[in-house]
């Protein structure tokens, strides 16, 4: 007989939305179960700038957004402020932009009720030196840099605190309905392919770009867009604060700084399926040329790494522009569909999560007659120890103190210790997942600093056989995944430094260990 599990909600999809909704019922008293078929972060929520937008971007193509986006803004730099970094930002337009929505841009902003202050060009240079000498207008902002990845850790270890658990790696198969309502999901643990049944009284499909996928396996169908961004990140801080083209958006037009790098994007691109998308040389060419010409420096700047996330839009026609799809969330009340306790929320915005998670979270509550508001706009986040070391930048702190001068550096490029190493296996542990390099990469900053991954990789790999937490060659391919995966943001950025790296790296996992032979052990 299946193990059954037993629980008020189960939520599906760990993403910032996901890791919402599960603390925000939690903190109305409800027990959740959060299910990812990855891990966490895996899907849009990992392959974004963590911009968290001050509503500027959408006050032309998305008026409601902006609001949703400029209000949501105030609640996280009160109650998230560790996860973000407020940086301040510049729309910035050059010669030959559009002269008219130049203009426009200021009442726009004002009707939307979004901050915006014209400064002077010669004043935005030396704000921000690097900008273009063809500058012809800029505009103060209030956009910020957020950590996407901090901050849906530290929803769910809040969650986890409050009594609800996230199962990673743990993929729903099918739901077996009956009497307009799901009786439980069958789910299976994609580690070792056991089965299990998860029943709740509420399903909750926060699966994001697989949204439709999750929603016809209960008889349902949604109408979805995919639209595909890549992004770029720079070797080093271009600017102090996030830059924006003063334009209608397109692509090459954002640099979002984040710690000790800076992230330029994005593209839209439409694509038909969210599984295995990787950046092209075709697209990582244009976003540098469009990128290059409100910053010169991004034309031969060093780039370390290409990625690539799929954008979860709902669509009311086949013919849309993606640019013009709105950026606004979807809530869908699946009895409408004939079943009665099925709930899908996606679309939206990394900014806008957490009044996603709210009102999921009231429709939640309402269809099981439980009258509670809710907390999240109260109650700040907390901040944990496992969560700190997914932020960039500022673990170098780590050398001058005098407590962990005896604590080996696994990782030189982003200064983890191996401290923070044991923290990270300790908490996927704790939530039943595998502590291998890609969901320790996920929780910290291994493998994201230039090398990408040549030499701490193997480090990690050594002491995690040294501590007994794997055996021997038994994980040989999780190197290679976990290499294969950094792969992906290096092949379209293979000239000058990035080459020479990429060369070194291959040169010693291939080379000198053999890894490209199959079964052949490190």
């Amino acid at each position: 007989m299946n193990k059954i599990l037993e629980t008020d909600i189960l939520i599906i999809g760990g993403g910032v939305t996901g890791t919402g909704i599960a603390r925000d019922l939690s903190l109305r008293g409800l027990k959740c179960i959060l299910i990812d078929k990855s891990d966490l972060n895996a899907g849009a929520s990992g392959g974004n700038h963590g911009l968290l937008h001050s509503g500027a971007r959408y006050v032309c193509s998305d008026p409601k957004a902006a609001v949703e986006c400029k209000n949501e803004l105030e609640i996280l730099k009160k109650n998230a402020g560790h996860c973000i970094e407020d940086t301040g930002g510049l729309f910035v337009a050059v010669k030959g932009d559009d002269e008219k929505y130049i203009a426009d841009f200021p009442g726009m902003c004002k009707k939307s009720g979004v901050y915006c202050k014209k400064i002077d060009i010669a004043v935005a240079r030396e704000m921000e030196p690097a900008l273009s000498n063809d500058m012809i207008a800029a505009y103060e902002v209030k956009d910020a840099s957020i950590n996407p990845f901090k901050l849906s850790i530290e929803n769910m270890n809040d969650a986890v605190f409050r009594g609800s658990q996230f199962l990673s790696f743990s993929k729903v198969k099918e739901f077996k309905i009956a009497n307009n309502s799901i009786e439980y999901a069958n789910v299976v643990n994609q580690m070792n392919e056991e089965t299990f049944q998860i029943k709740a009284k509420t399903y909750v499909n926060a699966s994001g770009a697989w949204a439709d996928m999750v929603a016809a396996m209960a008889g349902v169908t949604i109408n979805m867009v995919l639209s595909k961004g890549t992004l770029l990140v720079t070797s080093k801080r271009i600017t102090k604060r996030v830059i924006n083209r003063l334009r209608k958006a397109t692509d090459g037009d954002t640099l979002v700084p984040g710690g000790v790098v800076s992230i330029l994007g994005t593209t839209s691109v439409r694509i038909e399926s969210p599984d295995n998308i990787y950046p092209t040389i075709k697209e990582v060419d244009h976003i540098v040329s469009e990128g290059e010409k409100i910053i010169p420096a991004l034309k031969t700047c060093r780039y370390i790494r290409a990625y690539s996330g799929a954008r979860p839009l709902v669509s009311q026609g086949d013919n849309e522009d993606d640019r013009n799809v709105s950026r606004g969330f979807a809530l869908r009340d699946h009895k409408m569909d004939s079943v009665d306790n099925f709930i899908t929320i996606t679309g939206g915005k990394l900014s806008t999560y957490r009044l996603m998670a709210e009102k999921t979270s009231d429709l939640v509550c309402w269809k099981l007659s439980r009258f509670s508001k809710c907390l999240t706009k109260e109650i700040p986040l907390p901040s944990t120890k496992s969560a700190e070391w997914s932020e960039p930048g500022v673990l170098a702190n780590v050398l001058f103190d005098s407590e962990t001068l005896n604590d080996p550096i696994l990782c030189e490029c982003e200064m983890v210790p191996q401290s923070a190493i044991d923290t990270v296996i300790n908490t996927i542990k704790e939530t039943r997942g595998k502590p291998d390099l890609i969901s320790i990469g996920l929780r910290s900053r291994i493998g994201k600093g230039p090398c990408q991954g040549a030499f701490c990789s193997l480090r990690i790999l050594s002491h995690m056989v040294d501590s007994d937490i794997i055996q021997g060659h038994s994980n040989i391919n999780d190197l290679k995944q976990f290499l294969n995966e950094r792969w992906k943001g290096e092949q379209a950025l293979l000239w000058d430094q990035a080459l020479v790296q990429s060369s070194l790296k291959e040169m010693i996992h291939s080379g000198l260990f053999g890894l490209e032979l199959a079964g052949n052990p490190v």
